[in-house]
């Protein structure tokens, strides 16, 4: 018994505690005592997100999020606990969530969108927090700056604001004679659109485009502002990255589809789900970004050493069924551009 208990501490040793557990049938054979290890310390990490709770999207990111710290080690439910809170773009239940949350407590908290960091911030920053999809951290006083975040929040950006003006040139490339352009934001879960419509405003001028801002505030704000468009002279619309928009995103796509508008969203997803044209960055890629700096925060790192990322890859997904449904000829060279095209 005590050579067999020596030898499981040498491999343990030589291995590591993590594939020492994984490590094979032999230990199996192996007296229960022997086999007794002492219980793993269980950390507590948080999610906060203002996404809706149980849709695809949400349960994929949770996924990622839960894989990619178990391939670093943390298992759920032996050395960690997940504590997840999904607002559904409910904001006083987003603040409910994060006073929840910073007060259970949790080592660390995965902020995802601008006003999940918001309802954060709001409580204190005692708890680091990682952030994901947000545009402008350092203009929503998040951080200092990118390379040196300072305070307690750090994280991953997801789009630039330049980015508003080749939303707009491709709805330009697929409607050649547009002469008005919306953009659709929602001021409470967009303090930021600033960001993103001086941009705007910008390349439309350039484009000889009349930029229309479109404030919605809630589900019959949107039904009225896309029949507002409709009206007007060869109209497109760009959907702002802004969590109101996500949230309703099934909504405006079904809106577009009847009233035959043409569509440029923030997120590849979109164009996947129906609308025409969507061009940003995968969630995934930031989600699995911020596995790296939880897991560097639960092992003693500070967020104020971990700089703020920007996103460097995009994808372009055109659905060219949504383009026919819609009478539109999608350019070959904007077709050839394309990551992925729906049929």
């Amino acid at each position: 018994m005590e050579r067999a208990r020596l030898r499981e501490e040498d491999i343990a040793t030589r291995i590591g505690r993590r594939e020492f557990i994984t490590a094979g049938g032999a230990a199996a054979a192996w007296p229960l005592a022997a086999r007794a290890q002492t219980p793993a310390v269980v950390r507590r990490v948080g999610i906060l997100s203002a996404f809706v709770p149980g849709a695809s999207s949400s349960q994929r990111l949770t996924g990622i999020f839960s894989q990619g710290l178990q391939e670093l080690g943390w298992s759920d439910g032996r050395n960690l606990r997940i504590e997840q809170r999904w607002s559904g773009g409910d904001n006083e239940r987003l603040r409910s969530d994060a006073h929840e949350l910073m007060n259970l407590p949790v080592d660390v908290i995965l902020a995802i969108t601008t006003p999940a960091v918001t309802m954060l911030k709001q409580e204190g920053t005692r708890i680091p927090i990682v952030f994901v999809g947000v545009s402008d951290p350092v203009g929503s006083g998040f951080v200092n700056s990118l390379p040196r975040p300072g305070g307690n929040i750090t994280g991953f950006t997801n789009l630039e604001g330049s980015l508003s003006g080749k939303w707009l040139e491709l709805l330009k490339e697929v409607v050649p004679r547009l002469t008005h352009a919306g953009f659709m934001f929602n001021p409470e879960s967009a303090p930021f659109a600033e960001y993103y419509l001086r941009a705007f405003e910008t390349a439309a001028a350039t484009a000889s485009v009349r930029a229309v801002a479109m404030p919605v505030h809630d589900a019959s704000d949107v039904d009225k502002m896309v029949a507002e468009l409709k009206a007007l002279p060869v109209g497109g619309l760009v959907v702002m990255p802004d969590n109101f928009n996500t949230v309703n995103r099934a909504r405006i796509i079904e809106l577009a589809m009847r009233e035959r508008l043409p569509v440029v969203y923030p997120s590849g997803i979109a164009a996947r789900q129906g609308g025409l044209i969507g061009y940003g960055i995968d969630d995934a890629v930031s989600v699995r970004g911020a596995v790296t700096y939880v897991d560097r925060i639960l092992r003693g790192a500070k967020p104020a050493d971990l700089p703020v990322q920007a996103p460097t890859t995009f994808e372009l997904v055109i659905n060219l069924k949504t383009a026919r449904a819609l009478g539109l000829d999608v350019p070959a060279t904007l077709i050839a551009r394309a990551d992925e095209v729906i049929e």
